[in-house]
């Protein structure tokens, strides 16, 4: 299937969760699982392995911007234990859910558009 239309950087297209080739079809059937392809290219997703990756990128940012503000906050206003636990453990959770989706489409869509596939030795 041709289309004139320029498909959007592989990092944009994997944020919105639509196709890595075309752009357009979704990329998710669920929360996190893929679809079996494309339902308007007709692209078989099934070379889509993101393994940890946005799991490791997720824990990263998540742990980043978490710390960081506990640290000012217990600096700049000494509250109880209780509150950084009433504070931190939503926000992680919150952040966590937010950002798998969009990082593991981007994984895929940086997949396909590099072409990646398992090693092989020669």
């Amino acid at each position: 299937m041709e289309s004139n239309r320029t498909v959007d950087s592989p990092a944009t297209v994997g944020l919105r969760g639509r196709c890595p080739r075309c752009g357009e079809g979704h990329l998710f059937k669920g929360f996190l699982s893929f679809r079996p392809s494309c339902e308007v290219c007709g692209l078989d997703f099934q070379f889509i392995d993101s393994a940890d990756g946005p799991a490791f990128f997720v824990m990263s940012i998540v742990g980043i911007v978490v710390v960081a503000l506990a640290m000012w906050v217990e600096f700049a206003y000494e509250p109880p234990m209780w509150v950084h636990a009433a504070l931190w453990a939503p926000l992680s959770i919150i952040l966590s859910l937010a950002l798998v989706r969009p990082l593991k489409g981007m994984m895929a869509a940086l997949q396909y558009a590099n072409k990646a596939a398992q090693g092989r030795f020669r």
